[in-house]
Parts: C-alpha cells; structure tokens; sequence
C-alpha cells in the first residue's frame, strides 16, 4: 500500500470519529476536505473559503492531495469537536450560525469570524455587534424605479429603531422601522447581488420589504448581526425571566418557502394569474413582482382544528385557463384559494410546507395576529 493510501484509509478511519461526520463550518454530510492547519473536516463549499485566509487555513482533499504523516496525526489529535470548542467557545446566542443551505456570503463571514477574526474564542470579548448603535450606508432598492441608490441607515438600541435617510445629512427619516417587527433574510439571487438582503417589517400590520446590499460582505453581515443583538436585547426587557436560549427563535428568520404560482380570485371564475408567493411562518403573502415593497395580498394559515386546510388539485369544475396545472385548494374558515403550481414537485413541497404550518400549535401571538388578520380583511 503507498504512502498516499495509507493517509487516505486514516483520514477516513479519523472522519469516524463524533463531530467529524459533517462540516466543522455548515454542517454539510459527509465533509472530504480537511484544514491541515486547524485540524476540522469541512465540505467543498467551505474549502473553498478556507482556501481564501491562507494565512489561517491550509485545505487539502481527503482523497486527491498528498497528506504527510505530521499532518494526518494532526487531524486525528483535534477534529471538529476539540475545535469547535475552540473556536466557538463564546458564540452569542443572537449570532447567526449558517448552515449549507445559506449563503455564501453568511458562511464566508462565520468562517472569517472563527478562526481569522478568533471573535469566539473568550468568553467577554468585545464584539461591535453588541455596541447598540450602528450607522452606515447601504445601497436600496428604490420602490418605484427599481434602482439601488446610497442610503444611510441608523439603529438605535436605545430607541427600538431601525431608520433610514435619503440624503445623509437628511433631518427626517425616511422611514422608522420597529426592531421588534423586524425581520432579516439574505436573499442573493432575487437581489441580484451575493450580499443582498431583505429587510421585511410590518407596517400598520402590512408587510412591507425593503432590499438592499453593502459592497463588503462583512459589512452586510454585521448589520445583520447587529440587528439580531439588537431585537434579542428588546426582547430580554419585554421578556424579564425568559431565557436568551428561548428567544432565539423569535429573531431574524429565513422563509419557509418562496417561488411563483398561479392564482386566480375570491370568486374562482377569473383568470390565473401568475404571482410570487412567500411563506414567512403563517403568513402566506403573494407580489406581482419578487422586489415588490408591498404584497397584494395575504393568507393567515391558522391552525387545521379550527377549519384551515391546504390539499392536492382544484374542486371539480374549476375552469384552469392558467398554463400550470397542478393545483393546490387551501380552505380558511372565511373562504378558499385556488393556486396552481408549473410542476408536480413544486406543489408537493408547497403542500408539505402548508400542512406543517398548519399541524403547529398557535402561539399567543399568533392568535392574536389571526385576529387582527380577520378585522383587516
């Protein structure tokens, strides 16, 4: 057996160790590189980025780079466990951890953070996440033109705000944005740029979007992170005794699903209409247009007790001038929607993603918005 072989038969034998079986970084299956340097297994999306600190991270393929014998003994005396403890010793509860289903632009900065910046690594560290404070310039999407144009944004702790200014030296604000309605995604592909996000609030219980990026990823990144600190802090004071572990999940949140369908109207006789369709928890809003700031229209999937349901096809004599076919019929107790989908494996997830929403037991909260939802319509 060569050299080679042999290297290769102990990495896989040390890739069965716990905490090596996925990605020390996303969390990926089955990682087949590893960092020589930092002793993780990590996925090829993630090699890549570690190819990009060099001076932090050596990366070598578990089965096509040569490994010398120092550097295997090197990965069997730490792996990802012994590592993550580590580098992710002080991780801050509001601090979003990517995984491989984010962005390359996340995943890069989480990556930078750990072992380049070492931003984890104390407990007590400094971290400008936690400043309370953030002012800078992002590039918006203005609403009707559709251009990205400079804009000053100011978040404010103390204030419970998110604001933005056209001019920078503008007195008056744009806009005022509550943090506790806040919610933060990255959206790259539908932005058209790698650090793009969306900023999505409510406004007089309307959702309302706003999209912009920053030319820096760590710039977007930290305006995210900040945001998330800033809504896990308001939410301690609004929540005295709840712990951060249980807030956690009422930060920034990625959709559950987005794409387009066909939908047609209250009355069923009208056209489909092709619109785009998110899925933010129970709220299900559609946009005649992915960047539109405001949706057309909303769906609150309550719970199947009390008369929501979401099911395969169309009622018998539907007329489905649309071109898509596969239909999906969601009941609400005040009336049902009609919606097809371009292909069977669309509405099977769209089916699934409506019928795990509506399985989930109903928060207070979402009572509540259920109620306010049927005032407004």
């Amino acid at each position: 057996m060569s050299a080679n072989e042999r290297a290769t038969r102990a990495l896989r034998e040390i890739l069965q160790n716990a905490g090596n079986e996925t990605c020390a970084d996303c969390g990926a299956p089955d990682p087949d590189w590893g960092s020589c340097t930092l002793g993780v297994f990590v996925c090829l999306a993630c090699s890549g980025i570690h190819r990009n600190i060099p001076d932090t991270s050596k990366v070598k393929s578990l089965s096509l780079s040569h490994w010398e014998d120092h550097e295997v003994q090197f990965m069997a005396d730490h792996g990802n466990e012994l590592m993550k403890s580590k580098y992710e010793a002080a991780v801050p509860f509001y601090y979003y951890k990517p995984t491989h289903k984010d962005c390359q632009t996340l995943r890069e900065q989480w990556i930078r953070a750990k072992y380049e910046r070492k931003e984890f690594c104390e407990p007590g560290n400094h971290l400008l996440y936690e400043e309370g404070m953030r002012d800078g310039m992002l590039m918006k999407r203005g609403r009707d033109n559709g251009q990205f144009l400079s804009r000053r944004f100011v978040l404010s702790e103390r204030e419970g705000t998110l604001k933005y200014f056209t001019k920078y030296d503008a007195k008056e604000p744009k806009a005022v944005i509550k943090v506790d309605t806040i919610n933060a995604t990255f959206q790259p592909e539908k932005i058209g740029n790698p650090n793009g996000l969306q900023i999505t609030y409510l406004k007089d219980y309307s959702t309302r979007n706003i999209f912009v990026y920053h030319d820096t990823g760590k710039e977007i990144v930290d305006w995210f992170n900040t945001i998330r600190a800033v809504q896990l802090h308001y939410l301690m004071v609004a929540f005295p005794g709840v712990t951060d572990a249980e807030l956690v999940h009422k930060l920034t949140r990625n959709f559950l699903k987005e794409g387009f369908m066909e939908k047609t109207g209250p009355r069923h006789t009208e056209g489909f209409k092709k619109r785009w369709f998110t899925l933010d928890q129970r709220r299900l809003m559609y946009f005649k247009d992915p960047l539109d700031a405001f949706a057309k229209g909303e769906v609150f999937l309550g719970n199947k007790d009390h008369g929501y349901s979401a099911s395969p096809g169309l009622p018998a004599g539907t007329h489905c001038n649309g071109a898509w076919q596969h239909g999906v019929t969601i009941e609400t107790p005040d009336r049902g929607f009609l919606f097809t989908c371009e292909s069977e494996s669309d509405q099977q997830e769209w089916l699934k993603h409506f019928n795990d929403v509506m399985n989930a037991v109903m928060s207070p909260q979402e009572y509540t918005m259920e109620a306010l939802f049927k005032h407004r319509h």
